[in-house]
Protein backbone atom coordinates (compact mmCIF):
# COMPACT_ATOMS: atom_id res chain seq x y z
CA UNK A 1 0.00 0.00 0.00
CA UNK A 2 1.15 3.76 -0.67
CA UNK A 3 1.56 5.90 2.33
CA UNK A 4 -1.05 7.67 1.81
CA UNK A 5 -3.45 5.11 1.87
CA UNK A 6 -1.42 3.83 4.91
CA UNK A 7 -2.24 6.62 6.83
CA UNK A 8 -6.10 7.04 5.91
CA UNK A 9 -6.37 3.45 6.97
CA UNK A 10 -4.63 4.29 10.57
CA UNK A 11 -6.47 7.71 10.59
CA UNK A 12 -10.19 6.06 9.81
CA UNK A 13 -9.53 3.15 12.14
CA UNK A 14 -8.16 4.74 15.04
CA UNK A 15 -10.65 7.71 14.92
CA UNK A 16 -13.11 5.26 15.45
CA UNK A 17 -11.29 3.45 18.12
CA UNK A 18 -10.85 6.17 21.32
CA UNK A 19 -10.00 2.76 23.60
CA UNK A 20 -8.04 0.38 21.51
CA UNK A 21 -5.58 -1.64 22.97
CA UNK A 22 -1.89 -1.91 20.57
CA UNK A 23 -0.12 -5.24 20.91
CA UNK A 24 3.41 -5.87 19.53
CA UNK A 25 4.13 -9.52 18.84
CA UNK A 26 1.84 -10.22 21.15
CA UNK A 27 2.80 -7.97 23.94
CA UNK A 28 0.34 -5.34 25.09
CA UNK A 29 2.00 -1.79 24.60
CA UNK A 30 -0.45 1.35 24.54
CA UNK A 31 -3.79 2.04 25.56
CA UNK A 32 -5.60 4.35 23.62
CA UNK A 33 -7.68 5.56 26.28
CA UNK A 34 -4.42 7.13 28.23
CA UNK A 35 -1.82 6.96 25.39
CA UNK A 36 -1.50 9.39 22.26
CA UNK A 37 -0.70 8.79 18.53
CA UNK A 38 0.55 10.71 15.37
CA UNK A 39 0.03 9.11 11.47
CA UNK A 40 2.18 10.88 9.45
CA UNK A 41 3.59 10.32 5.61
CA UNK A 42 6.23 12.17 4.62
CA UNK A 43 9.11 11.70 2.24
CA UNK A 44 7.27 8.14 1.00
CA UNK A 45 7.10 6.95 4.08
CA UNK A 46 4.18 6.55 7.00
CA UNK A 47 5.05 6.83 10.17
CA UNK A 48 2.81 6.17 13.48
CA UNK A 49 4.48 7.61 16.75
CA UNK A 50 2.54 6.37 20.01
CA UNK A 51 3.46 7.42 23.08
CA UNK A 52 2.48 7.67 27.07
CA UNK A 53 4.03 8.50 30.11
CA UNK A 54 5.33 5.10 31.16
CA UNK A 55 6.81 5.23 26.89
CA UNK A 56 7.48 6.36 23.57
CA UNK A 57 7.47 4.36 20.05
CA UNK A 58 7.66 5.24 16.35
CA UNK A 59 6.92 2.70 14.16
CA UNK A 60 7.60 2.67 10.12
CA UNK A 61 4.48 1.29 9.03
CA UNK A 62 4.48 -0.97 5.76
CA UNK A 63 1.73 -2.92 5.19
CA UNK A 64 -1.86 -3.09 7.13
CA UNK A 65 -5.35 -5.03 6.88
CA UNK A 66 -8.32 -4.58 8.66
CA UNK A 67 -10.05 -7.60 9.72
CA UNK A 68 -13.87 -6.69 11.85
CA UNK A 69 -12.47 -5.05 15.05
CA UNK A 70 -8.34 -5.08 14.53
CA UNK A 71 -5.78 -3.50 12.47
CA UNK A 72 -3.26 -5.70 11.52
CA UNK A 73 -0.27 -3.58 10.66
CA UNK A 74 2.96 -5.03 9.17
CA UNK A 75 5.64 -2.43 10.69
CA UNK A 76 9.45 -1.53 11.32
CA UNK A 77 11.68 -0.35 14.10
CA UNK A 78 14.44 2.08 13.18
CA UNK A 79 17.97 0.32 12.63
CA UNK A 80 16.03 -3.04 12.06
CA UNK A 81 15.61 -4.92 8.87
CA UNK A 82 13.00 -7.50 10.14
CA UNK A 83 9.26 -6.13 10.44
CA UNK A 84 7.68 -7.23 13.36
CA UNK A 85 3.68 -6.96 13.82
CA UNK A 86 1.53 -4.65 15.30
CA UNK A 87 -2.14 -5.43 16.88
CA UNK A 88 -5.01 -2.60 17.31
CA UNK A 89 -7.70 -4.29 18.81
CA UNK A 90 -10.72 -2.17 18.99
CA UNK A 91 -12.08 -3.51 22.35
CA UNK A 92 -9.00 -5.64 23.87
CA UNK A 93 -9.90 -8.89 23.93
CA UNK A 94 -6.91 -10.90 22.13
CA UNK A 95 -8.78 -14.49 23.57
CA UNK A 96 -9.84 -16.83 20.56
CA UNK A 97 -13.57 -17.24 19.93
CA UNK A 98 -13.09 -20.92 20.82
CA UNK A 99 -10.84 -20.28 24.03
CA UNK A 100 -13.38 -17.50 24.66
CA UNK A 101 -16.16 -20.23 25.27
CA UNK A 102 -14.15 -22.50 26.54
CA UNK A 103 -14.04 -20.25 29.48
CA UNK A 104 -16.68 -19.36 30.14
CA UNK A 105 -18.06 -22.63 30.31
CA UNK A 106 -15.71 -23.65 32.23
CA UNK A 107 -17.13 -20.66 34.36
CA UNK A 108 -20.16 -21.50 34.88
CA UNK A 109 -19.23 -25.12 36.16
CA UNK A 110 -17.26 -23.55 38.67
CA UNK A 111 -19.84 -21.45 39.93
CA UNK A 112 -22.36 -24.11 39.71
CA UNK A 113 -20.58 -25.64 42.22
CA UNK A 114 -19.53 -23.22 44.66
CA UNK A 115 -23.42 -22.27 44.51
CA UNK A 116 -23.99 -25.68 45.82
CA UNK A 117 -21.81 -25.70 48.41
CA UNK A 118 -22.57 -22.18 49.80
CA UNK A 119 -26.29 -22.28 49.77
CA UNK A 120 -26.96 -25.68 50.26
CA UNK A 121 -30.42 -25.56 51.06
CA UNK A 122 -30.99 -23.97 47.48
CA UNK A 123 -31.41 -25.82 44.39
CA UNK A 124 -29.49 -24.33 41.04
CA UNK A 125 -30.82 -25.20 37.56
CA UNK A 126 -28.05 -25.54 35.04
CA UNK A 127 -26.02 -21.92 34.46
CA UNK A 128 -25.85 -21.21 30.75
CA UNK A 129 -24.04 -18.26 28.80
CA UNK A 130 -25.86 -19.15 25.73
CA UNK A 131 -26.39 -16.17 23.31
CA UNK A 132 -30.06 -14.87 23.72
CA UNK A 133 -30.38 -11.74 21.32
CA UNK A 134 -34.02 -11.40 21.84
CA UNK A 135 -33.54 -10.63 25.55
CA UNK A 136 -30.18 -8.85 25.18
CA UNK A 137 -28.19 -12.26 26.96
CA UNK A 138 -24.63 -12.12 25.78
CA UNK A 139 -22.49 -15.25 26.24
CA UNK A 140 -20.20 -13.27 28.35
CA UNK A 141 -22.41 -13.82 31.34
CA UNK A 142 -23.43 -16.96 33.26
CA UNK A 143 -27.00 -17.29 34.16
CA UNK A 144 -29.35 -19.12 35.99
CA UNK A 145 -31.78 -19.54 39.20
CA UNK A 146 -31.91 -21.03 42.87
CA UNK A 147 -34.52 -22.28 43.91
CA UNK A 148 -36.45 -22.95 47.34
CA UNK A 149 -39.69 -24.24 46.92
CA UNK A 150 -42.10 -21.29 45.81
CA UNK A 151 -39.12 -18.77 46.43
CA UNK A 152 -35.99 -18.40 43.86
CA UNK A 153 -33.06 -16.20 43.23
CA UNK A 154 -31.80 -14.86 39.95
CA UNK A 155 -28.46 -16.21 39.42
CA UNK A 156 -25.86 -14.20 37.20
CA UNK A 157 -21.90 -13.76 36.88
CA UNK A 158 -19.27 -12.76 34.63
CA UNK A 159 -15.82 -14.62 34.92
CA UNK A 160 -12.46 -12.51 35.46
CA UNK A 161 -10.90 -13.31 31.61
CA UNK A 162 -13.47 -10.57 30.40
CA UNK A 163 -12.85 -7.20 30.07
CA UNK A 164 -13.77 -4.71 32.96
CA UNK A 165 -16.73 -2.73 31.00
CA UNK A 166 -18.32 -6.36 30.90
CA UNK A 167 -17.71 -6.49 34.00
CA UNK A 168 -19.23 -3.03 35.11
CA UNK A 169 -21.96 -3.76 32.77
CA UNK A 170 -23.05 -6.56 34.21
CA UNK A 171 -25.44 -4.91 36.73
CA UNK A 172 -27.65 -4.03 33.22
CA UNK A 173 -27.54 -7.40 31.70
CA UNK A 174 -28.44 -8.48 35.55
CA UNK A 175 -31.44 -6.37 36.46
CA UNK A 176 -33.04 -7.42 32.76
CA UNK A 177 -32.28 -11.63 33.77
CA UNK A 178 -34.50 -10.85 37.31
CA UNK A 179 -36.78 -9.36 34.79
CA UNK A 180 -37.00 -11.77 32.57
CA UNK A 181 -37.03 -14.77 35.22
CA UNK A 182 -40.11 -13.00 37.08
CA UNK A 183 -41.95 -12.91 34.19
CA UNK A 184 -41.43 -16.72 32.77
CA UNK A 185 -41.94 -17.73 36.83
CA UNK A 186 -44.81 -15.47 37.72
CA UNK A 187 -47.22 -18.67 37.71
CA UNK A 188 -44.90 -20.76 40.02
CA UNK A 189 -42.39 -19.04 41.76
CA UNK A 190 -41.56 -15.42 43.64
CA UNK A 191 -38.55 -14.68 42.80
CA UNK A 192 -37.43 -12.54 45.08
CA UNK A 193 -34.22 -11.24 43.98
CA UNK A 194 -30.80 -10.75 42.46
CA UNK A 195 -27.69 -12.44 43.32
CA UNK A 196 -24.71 -11.18 41.50
CA UNK A 197 -21.17 -12.54 41.14
CA UNK A 198 -17.74 -10.31 40.14
CA UNK A 199 -14.36 -11.41 40.17
CA UNK A 200 -12.42 -10.22 43.29
CA UNK A 201 -11.17 -5.91 42.77
CA UNK A 202 -13.71 -5.34 40.37
CA UNK A 203 -17.09 -4.68 41.73
CA UNK A 204 -16.25 -0.82 42.53
CA UNK A 205 -18.46 0.38 39.79
CA UNK A 206 -21.74 -2.24 40.22
CA UNK A 207 -21.42 -1.92 44.15
CA UNK A 208 -22.13 1.97 44.02
CA UNK A 209 -24.76 1.77 41.28
CA UNK A 210 -26.73 -1.10 43.30
CA UNK A 211 -26.92 1.48 46.33
CA UNK A 212 -29.38 3.62 43.78
CA UNK A 213 -31.77 1.20 43.20
CA UNK A 214 -34.61 0.18 44.96
CA UNK A 215 -34.28 -2.44 47.39
CA UNK A 216 -37.76 -2.87 48.95
CA UNK A 217 -38.11 -3.94 44.77
CA UNK A 218 -35.94 -6.88 45.14
CA UNK A 219 -33.44 -8.09 47.47
CA UNK A 220 -29.72 -7.44 45.74
CA UNK A 221 -26.62 -9.66 47.11
CA UNK A 222 -23.18 -8.74 45.69
CA UNK A 223 -20.89 -11.28 45.96
CA UNK A 224 -16.86 -11.76 44.62
CA UNK A 225 -16.16 -14.96 43.14
CA UNK A 226 -12.26 -16.41 43.35
CA UNK A 227 -12.64 -18.99 40.78
CA UNK A 228 -9.17 -20.75 42.03
CA UNK A 229 -10.53 -21.09 45.50
CA UNK A 230 -13.90 -21.60 44.44
CA UNK A 231 -14.85 -18.99 47.20
CA UNK A 232 -17.68 -16.26 47.52
CA UNK A 233 -17.47 -13.37 49.51
CA UNK A 234 -20.78 -11.13 50.29
CA UNK A 235 -20.36 -7.66 49.94
CA UNK A 236 -21.83 -4.52 51.70
CA UNK A 237 -24.31 -2.82 48.63
CA UNK A 238 -26.69 -1.00 50.06
CA UNK A 239 -24.69 1.66 51.99
CA UNK A 240 -24.00 4.69 49.42
CA UNK A 241 -20.72 5.73 51.98
CA UNK A 242 -18.57 3.41 49.46
CA UNK A 243 -18.78 6.66 46.87
CA UNK A 244 -15.38 8.23 47.34
CA UNK A 245 -15.13 11.21 44.75
CA UNK A 246 -13.17 14.01 44.58
CA UNK A 247 -14.63 17.60 42.79
CA UNK A 248 -12.43 19.83 40.59
CA UNK A 249 -12.53 23.37 41.47
CA UNK A 250 -14.58 24.95 39.25
CA UNK A 251 -12.30 26.93 36.65
CA UNK A 252 -12.08 30.44 35.72
CA UNK A 253 -12.46 30.23 31.72
CA UNK A 254 -11.74 33.66 30.86
CA UNK A 255 -8.33 33.90 32.98
CA UNK A 256 -7.13 30.58 30.81
CA UNK A 257 -7.64 32.32 27.89
CA UNK A 258 -5.96 35.41 28.85
CA UNK A 259 -2.74 33.22 29.79
CA UNK A 260 -2.69 31.57 26.56
CA UNK A 261 -3.87 34.37 24.52
CA UNK A 262 -0.53 34.23 21.90
CA UNK A 263 -1.70 30.49 21.47
CA UNK A 264 -5.46 30.86 20.95
CA UNK A 265 -5.16 33.98 18.51
CA UNK A 266 -2.26 31.77 16.65
CA UNK A 267 -4.76 28.93 16.06
CA UNK A 268 -7.86 30.84 15.63
CA UNK A 269 -5.90 32.88 12.68
CA UNK A 270 -5.52 29.23 10.60
CA UNK A 271 -9.04 28.80 10.85
CA UNK A 272 -11.65 29.28 8.66
CA UNK A 273 -14.91 30.32 10.26
CA UNK A 274 -13.52 30.92 13.80
CA UNK A 275 -16.59 31.94 15.06
CA UNK A 276 -17.61 28.38 15.30
CA UNK A 277 -14.66 27.15 16.91
CA UNK A 278 -15.52 26.91 20.96
CA UNK A 279 -12.48 27.67 23.41
CA UNK A 280 -13.17 25.19 26.37
CA UNK A 281 -10.55 25.64 29.16
CA UNK A 282 -9.68 22.05 30.42
CA UNK A 283 -7.76 23.41 32.76
CA UNK A 284 -6.05 26.54 34.48
CA UNK A 285 -3.11 26.18 32.21
CA UNK A 286 -5.08 24.52 28.71
CA UNK A 287 -7.53 25.17 26.28
CA UNK A 288 -9.12 22.87 23.72
CA UNK A 289 -10.26 24.36 20.52
CA UNK A 290 -13.85 21.90 19.45
CA UNK A 291 -15.81 22.06 16.33
CA UNK A 292 -19.29 20.74 17.52
CA UNK A 293 -17.64 18.93 20.24
CA UNK A 294 -15.34 17.61 18.64
CA UNK A 295 -11.23 18.84 19.97
CA UNK A 296 -8.83 19.62 17.20
CA UNK A 297 -6.16 21.10 18.74
CA UNK A 298 -5.00 22.24 22.37
CA UNK A 299 -3.09 25.06 23.70
CA UNK A 300 -1.12 24.54 27.11
CA UNK A 301 1.38 26.56 29.00
CA UNK A 302 5.03 25.33 28.72
CA UNK A 303 7.79 26.85 31.14
CA UNK A 304 7.98 30.50 29.80
CA UNK A 305 6.36 29.84 26.88
CA UNK A 306 3.41 27.96 24.93
CA UNK A 307 2.74 24.29 22.92
CA UNK A 308 0.12 23.66 20.78
CA UNK A 309 -0.81 20.18 19.35
CA UNK A 310 -3.65 19.19 17.15
CA UNK A 311 -5.39 16.09 15.98
CA UNK A 312 -8.88 14.17 17.16
CA UNK A 313 -9.26 11.95 19.93
CA UNK A 314 -6.19 10.02 20.86
CA UNK A 315 -4.05 11.67 18.07
CA UNK A 316 -2.07 14.63 18.70
CA UNK A 317 0.70 16.17 16.79
CA UNK A 318 3.19 19.34 18.18
CA UNK A 319 2.24 22.64 15.68
CA UNK A 320 5.17 23.78 14.96
CA UNK A 321 6.25 25.29 11.17
CA UNK A 322 7.03 21.78 9.64
CA UNK A 323 3.45 20.77 10.80
CA UNK A 324 1.51 23.53 10.23
CA UNK A 325 0.54 21.95 6.36
CA UNK A 326 -0.87 18.96 7.97
CA UNK A 327 -2.63 21.05 10.49
CA UNK A 328 -4.71 23.05 7.81
CA UNK A 329 -5.61 20.05 5.99
CA UNK A 330 -7.28 18.89 8.88
CA UNK A 331 -8.84 22.25 9.10
CA UNK A 332 -10.25 22.34 5.86
CA UNK A 333 -11.44 18.16 6.38
CA UNK A 334 -13.12 19.48 9.34
CA UNK A 335 -14.62 22.35 7.54
CA UNK A 336 -15.97 20.73 5.39
CA UNK A 337 -17.27 17.24 6.82
CA UNK A 338 -18.03 18.24 10.41
CA UNK A 339 -21.39 19.83 9.75
CA UNK A 340 -25.31 18.67 10.35
CA UNK A 341 -25.76 18.02 6.33
CA UNK A 342 -22.30 16.86 6.28
CA UNK A 343 -20.85 13.49 4.67
CA UNK A 344 -22.38 10.94 7.37
CA UNK A 345 -19.91 7.95 5.96
CA UNK A 346 -17.03 10.28 6.97
CA UNK A 347 -15.18 9.34 10.35
CA UNK A 348 -15.03 13.06 11.59
CA UNK A 349 -18.56 13.61 11.09
CA UNK A 350 -19.38 10.33 12.85
CA UNK A 351 -16.86 10.82 15.73
CA UNK A 352 -18.00 11.70 19.40
CA UNK A 353 -21.65 12.19 18.57
CA UNK A 354 -22.46 13.02 22.38
CA UNK A 355 -20.00 15.44 22.60
CA UNK A 356 -21.66 16.88 19.40
CA UNK A 357 -25.22 16.87 21.18
CA UNK A 358 -23.25 17.86 24.44
CA UNK A 359 -22.31 21.51 22.62
CA UNK A 360 -25.67 21.95 21.31
CA UNK A 361 -27.55 21.63 24.48
CA UNK A 362 -24.86 23.86 26.49
CA UNK A 363 -25.58 26.53 24.25
CA UNK A 364 -29.51 26.40 24.83
CA UNK A 365 -30.16 24.20 27.89
CA UNK A 366 -33.63 26.35 28.06
CA UNK A 367 -34.61 23.92 24.47
CA UNK A 368 -34.77 20.94 26.67
CA UNK A 369 -36.67 22.60 29.86
CA UNK A 370 -37.60 26.07 30.04
CA UNK A 371 -37.04 25.52 33.87
CA UNK A 372 -33.44 25.85 33.48
CA UNK A 373 -31.26 28.46 34.25
CA UNK A 374 -28.68 29.07 30.95
CA UNK A 375 -26.26 31.16 33.07
CA UNK A 376 -25.14 28.14 34.95
CA UNK A 377 -24.38 25.17 32.77
CA UNK A 378 -21.13 23.24 32.98
CA UNK A 379 -19.91 20.85 30.58
CA UNK A 380 -17.73 17.41 31.12
CA UNK A 381 -17.22 18.29 35.37
CA UNK A 382 -14.62 16.44 36.92
CA UNK A 383 -15.75 14.23 39.23
CA UNK A 384 -13.08 11.27 39.85
CA UNK A 385 -14.39 8.50 42.11
CA UNK A 386 -12.35 5.72 43.28
CA UNK A 387 -13.49 3.50 40.55
CA UNK A 388 -12.65 5.89 37.28
CA UNK A 389 -12.34 9.34 36.14
CA UNK A 390 -15.42 10.29 34.30
CA UNK A 391 -16.85 13.39 33.71
CA UNK A 392 -20.50 14.45 34.40
CA UNK A 393 -21.99 15.23 30.43
CA UNK A 394 -23.98 18.50 31.84
CA UNK A 395 -24.55 19.89 35.07
CA UNK A 396 -26.93 22.48 35.50
CA UNK A 397 -29.83 23.50 37.94
CA UNK A 398 -33.44 24.62 37.24
CA UNK A 399 -34.18 28.54 38.34
CA UNK A 400 -35.54 27.60 41.87
CA UNK A 401 -31.73 26.38 42.38
CA UNK A 402 -32.82 22.63 41.71
CA UNK A 403 -29.78 20.93 40.79
CA UNK A 404 -29.84 18.71 37.52
CA UNK A 405 -27.36 16.02 36.21
CA UNK A 406 -28.14 15.31 32.33
CA UNK A 407 -26.31 11.93 31.05
CA UNK A 408 -26.52 12.21 27.18
CA UNK A 409 -26.32 9.35 24.81
CA UNK A 410 -26.37 10.23 20.55
CA UNK A 411 -26.98 6.27 19.77
CA UNK A 412 -28.76 3.21 21.40
CA UNK A 413 -26.86 2.21 24.82
CA UNK A 414 -28.70 -0.06 26.76
CA UNK A 415 -26.30 1.19 30.00
CA UNK A 416 -27.63 4.55 29.67
CA UNK A 417 -30.03 4.53 32.97
CA UNK A 418 -27.20 2.95 35.25
CA UNK A 419 -24.87 5.42 34.18
CA UNK A 420 -26.81 8.10 34.53
CA UNK A 421 -27.18 6.58 38.01
CA UNK A 422 -23.08 7.00 38.59
CA UNK A 423 -23.29 10.96 37.91
CA UNK A 424 -25.90 11.16 40.28
CA UNK A 425 -24.74 9.80 43.10
CA UNK A 426 -21.63 11.62 42.51
CA UNK A 427 -23.83 15.02 42.26
CA UNK A 428 -25.74 13.63 45.16
CA UNK A 429 -23.00 13.13 47.20
CA UNK A 430 -20.86 16.61 46.46
CA UNK A 431 -24.42 18.44 46.99
CA UNK A 432 -24.83 17.06 50.68
CA UNK A 433 -21.39 18.44 51.27
CA UNK A 434 -22.13 21.81 49.97
CA UNK A 435 -19.05 21.63 47.98
CA UNK A 436 -20.42 23.06 44.55
CA UNK A 437 -20.69 25.90 46.35
CA UNK A 438 -17.43 25.27 48.27
CA UNK A 439 -15.48 24.99 44.63
CA UNK A 440 -16.95 27.75 42.60
CA UNK A 441 -19.84 25.79 40.81
CA UNK A 442 -23.02 27.99 40.79
CA UNK A 443 -21.73 31.75 42.31
CA UNK A 444 -24.34 33.66 43.70
CA UNK A 445 -26.82 30.93 43.23
CA UNK A 446 -29.22 29.43 46.05
CA UNK A 447 -28.57 25.36 45.96
CA UNK A 448 -31.88 24.03 46.47
CA UNK A 449 -31.77 20.97 49.61
CA UNK A 450 -33.55 18.79 47.27
CA UNK A 451 -31.63 15.85 45.55
CA UNK A 452 -30.95 16.23 42.07
CA UNK A 453 -32.92 15.71 39.28
CA UNK A 454 -31.69 12.76 36.27
CA UNK A 455 -32.59 13.36 32.79
CA UNK A 456 -31.12 10.63 30.55
CA UNK A 457 -31.46 12.77 27.16
CA UNK A 458 -30.78 10.57 23.47
CA UNK A 459 -32.72 10.83 19.96
CA UNK A 460 -36.70 9.69 20.10
CA UNK A 461 -35.54 6.49 17.60
CA UNK A 462 -32.71 5.54 19.49
CA UNK A 463 -33.61 4.70 22.89
CA UNK A 464 -33.24 0.80 23.95
CA UNK A 465 -36.26 -0.75 24.36
CA UNK A 466 -34.99 -2.21 27.45
CA UNK A 467 -34.64 1.43 29.40
CA UNK A 468 -37.55 1.46 30.78
CA UNK A 469 -37.16 -1.69 32.23
CA UNK A 470 -34.25 -0.81 34.08
CA UNK A 471 -35.57 2.88 34.88
CA UNK A 472 -38.52 1.00 36.97
CA UNK A 473 -35.33 -0.26 39.38
CA UNK A 474 -34.19 2.57 40.21
CA UNK A 475 -34.80 4.49 43.88
CA UNK A 476 -37.99 6.33 44.21
CA UNK A 477 -35.50 8.57 45.77
CA UNK A 478 -34.54 9.82 42.36
CA UNK A 479 -36.04 11.97 39.95
CA UNK A 480 -35.75 10.87 36.64
CA UNK A 481 -37.03 11.33 33.27
CA UNK A 482 -36.25 10.26 29.93
CA UNK A 483 -36.01 12.92 26.97
CA UNK A 484 -36.07 11.66 23.88
CA UNK A 485 -34.99 14.33 21.11
CA UNK A 486 -35.60 14.78 17.32
CA UNK A 487 -33.67 12.38 15.02
CA UNK A 488 -32.48 15.73 13.31
CA UNK A 489 -30.66 17.20 16.52
CA UNK A 490 -27.80 18.36 14.81
CA UNK A 491 -30.39 20.66 12.99
CA UNK A 492 -31.20 21.95 16.30
CA UNK A 493 -32.70 20.97 19.53
CA UNK A 494 -36.22 19.70 19.70
CA UNK A 495 -37.65 17.49 22.57
CA UNK A 496 -40.77 14.86 20.89
CA UNK A 497 -40.75 12.86 23.76
CA UNK A 498 -41.05 13.27 27.44
CA UNK A 499 -40.96 9.87 30.15
CA UNK A 500 -41.19 10.20 33.92
CA UNK A 501 -39.31 7.43 35.44
CA UNK A 502 -42.16 4.96 37.12
CA UNK A 503 -40.55 3.49 39.82
CA UNK A 504 -42.32 0.64 41.63
CA UNK A 505 -42.25 1.19 45.64
CA UNK A 506 -43.90 -2.47 46.55
CA UNK A 507 -42.10 -5.41 46.46
CA UNK A 508 -42.32 -7.79 43.99
CA UNK A 509 -45.43 -10.33 44.40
Amino acid sequence: MQPESLLRTLEDFLAESPAALVFEDGEPIFDLAVAHYSVSADHGKCLLHLWSDERNTVRRVLDAETKKDALLLSVQRFGQGKPSRLEILRHGDRRTPQARTVGRRQYCKLLQKSLQKQFPDLTSTSLTSAMDLERSFSPVYARGLLRRGRSAFAVFGVNAQELQSSIDGALTFGLLWLEHCRTKEAARTVVEGLKLFLPPGTSAVVRERLACLNHDLAKFELYEFTEAEQSLQLLDCRDRGNIATHLVKCLNPAAAKERLKPAVDRVLSLVQYPGKVQLVAVSASEIAFRLHGLEFARAKTKASDHEITFGTGPNETVLNGETEKLFAHLLSRLVETRLADGNHNHALWRMQPERWLESLIVKNVAALDSAFDPSFVYSQVPAFSASDRAMIDVLTCTREGRLAVLELKADEDIHLPLQGLDYWARVQWHHLRGEFTANGYFAGKDLSPQPPLLLLISPALRVHPATDTLLRYLSPEIDCTLLGVDERWRDGLRVVFRKRAETRNQAHA
